[in-house]
């Protein structure tokens, strides 16, 4: 006789309780009424970390890199107080899926002999913590990609992204919650259940990388993996203020990560970093991924060196305000308008960009998602007759009801791939560097309720590469108030209806960080993350006019 969903379910609970460091667990009574919302600055009040902990969780990678290159930090003391913070983390918005306590532990203390020996560091990322989505095989651990009939399934070894940070003296201490299916902009599923956002626990992580978003935006990690094929890091970081980074396909090694469709190329998913506190660390992430030349073992990779890109303020930002389908929520445009005030102040030459064809971008890649109908997908979710959350049965019906056709998939390629050079070319012709628009239409959402991902699948379809950092801004109960303007717009339709009307007032947000996105072109990954540790920079006051990898 067959096990039952939730027998089986049960093993991916009994394998994250198992995990927990009991020793760090803050009592009950010591923890935040369920009714408070924003967490985010709990740590400091917890007693758990101490003063010494604190600065530490607070520090970039970069930061971390050079005080134990001068011996000021151990790698132990590092992933300890990581780990801390991500404990009491988890107690508040259910991130983790496994905690890796023991084998993180010794991984620092091997580290910290290497430099105890010879004085030097491992690699760049020497002493790093780092989470990890779930999906993303770690050796010997189980990797369910967020469905319960692969409960069961162990990874015969490190996913290929993992072996290269590894080999950059990374420390992995945690793995992170994803959504069923892997295709929300939430993260809900019937294993370890919802993750929450720490600025506002009534609203959306994100996803399908939302224990990433959690896990940055919360200072547990100061980097972080995730994978994206529709807005699945993006997303996460813009609701969890922090910083996500889409590559160019075929930039970072994808082998390893599990998820129903292998095979799949009309539209890649790519692998990449959120970070906690900067850009520069994400460009350091990267670095240290492409200077082992992964091409080497996954083939498919172009083998392209990271290469130094210098910012400039002699580039062109254009401002998409609205992407022509659903008009942006009142705390995105004001985050917008601030932008480009300080862009301009800062003597960077802005324009506006009038978006092209996006829907017609969404419906060559929404027919692209389940090529088969989802059938892959229906199939894994009825060997359990795990029910099918709302969210998951939200996506599968983006696909046809049958599979297409082998001329119908051409045809959408061939359809992508006229759209990528018209779009190219409309940059070129325009003199535009970077387009900065929202990361979605409005900052996090209600859980439950992230419908529209098309402010970031636009770009998966058109492979550009794009960062995600916070604006600086949140939500304001008085900034944010709907106008007499806003109450007299006339959606365009249904769909611009049902997104506008989410909007009631900043009450309902209340807390929220406002992220934006700021997009490159093709295979300009590295030119991309400069121009956005700039433009952070800027917006935060302090201009940084170059990533770590530019120094």
């Amino acid at each position: 006789m067959s096990l039952s969903w939730e027998t089986q379910a049960q093993k991916a609970k009994d394998i994250l309780q198992q995990s927990i460091p009991k020793q760090w667990l803050l009592p009950a009574h010591k923890l935040p009424s369920a009714d408070l919302k924003n967490v985010e600055d709990f740590p400091r009040k917890s007693g758990l970390l101490s003063a010494r902990e604190l600065s530490i969780t607070d520090m970039s990678a970069a930061t971390l890199v050079q005080n134990m290159g001068a011996g000021k930090l151990t790698a132990e003391e590092v992933v300890v107080a990581f780990i801390k913070r991500s404990v009491l983390g988890h107690q508040l918005l259910n991130f983790a899926t496994e905690f890796l306590t023991d084998r993180a532990i010794g991984r620092a203390k091997e580290l910290d002999e290497y430099y105890r020996r010879t004085g030097k560091l491992v690699g760049p990322l020497h002493g790093v913590p780092i989470s990890v989505k779930e999906h993303v095989g770690v050796k010997g651990l189980t990797c369910n990609a967020g469905y319960v009939a692969w409960v069961d399934d162990v990874a015969t070894e490190d996913a290929l992204i993992l072996q290269c940070l590894e080999k950059a003296g990374a420390v992995f201490h945690v793995r992170t919650n994803q959504p069923q299916s892997l295709m929300h902009l939430c993260c809900s599923n019937n294993l370890t259940g919802k993750t929450l956002n720490p600025y506002n626990r009534t609203l959306s992580a994100g996803g399908s990388s939302g224990g990433e978003g959690a896990s940055t935006g919360f200072k547990c990690a100061p980097l972080g993996i995730g994978t994206d094929i529709g807005g699945s890091i993006r997303c996460p970081a813009a609701f969890c203020g922090s910083y996500g980074f889409r590559p160019t396909a075929l930039r970072n090694p994808m082998s390893g990560a599990k998820a129903p469709k292998d095979g799949h190329e009309s539209i890649r998913g790519v692998i990449g970093p959120l970070a906690s506190q900067s850009v520069e660390d994400m460009d350091l992430f990267q670095q240290a991924i492409i200077d082992q030349e992964p091409w080497n073992i996954e083939t498919s990779l172009a083998p392209v060196p990271w290469k130094r890109a210098k910012p400039t303020k002699g580039m062109t930002v254009a401002i998409m305000w609205d992407d022509g389908v659903v008009r942006p929520h009142p705390p995105v445009t004001r985050a917008l308008k601030h932008a480009k005030a300080k862009l301009q102040a800062a003597g960077i030459k802005v324009i506006d960009w009038e978006p092209y064809k996006h829907k017609h971008g969404w419906d060559i890649i929404s027919a692209m998602y389940f090529p088969d109908g989802a059938l892959s997908q229906r199939k894994l979710i009825a060997q359990t007759g795990e029910p099918i959350l709302p969210l998951t049965a939200w996506a599968f019906n983006y696909s046809s009801p049958t599979p297409l056709t082998m001329a119908e998939s051409w045809e959408l390629n061939v359809q992508r791939d006229v759209y990528r050079d018209e779009y190219h070319a409309l940059m070129k012709s325009r003199g535009v560097d970077f387009i900065l628009c929202p990361a979605y239409a409005g900052v996090a959402s209600v859980l439950g309720e992230s419908h529209y991902w098309n402010y970031t699948a636009v770009w998966n379809i058109l492979d550009q590469p794009a960062v995600v950092f916070p604006s600086g801004l949140s939500v304001n109960p008085q900034l944010d108030q709907l106008t007499s303007e806003h109450k007299s717009y006339k959606p365009r339709d249904e769909v611009d209806q049902r997104e506008w009307s989410k909007y009631t007032g900043p009450e309902r947000y209340e807390g929220a960080p406002i992220a934006l996105q700021l997009v490159g072109k093709h295979f300009k990954d590295e030119e991309t993350l400069a121009a956005g540790a700039l433009v952070d920079g800027i917006l935060k006051g302090a201009e940084q006019t170059s990533t770590r990898s530019m120094l």
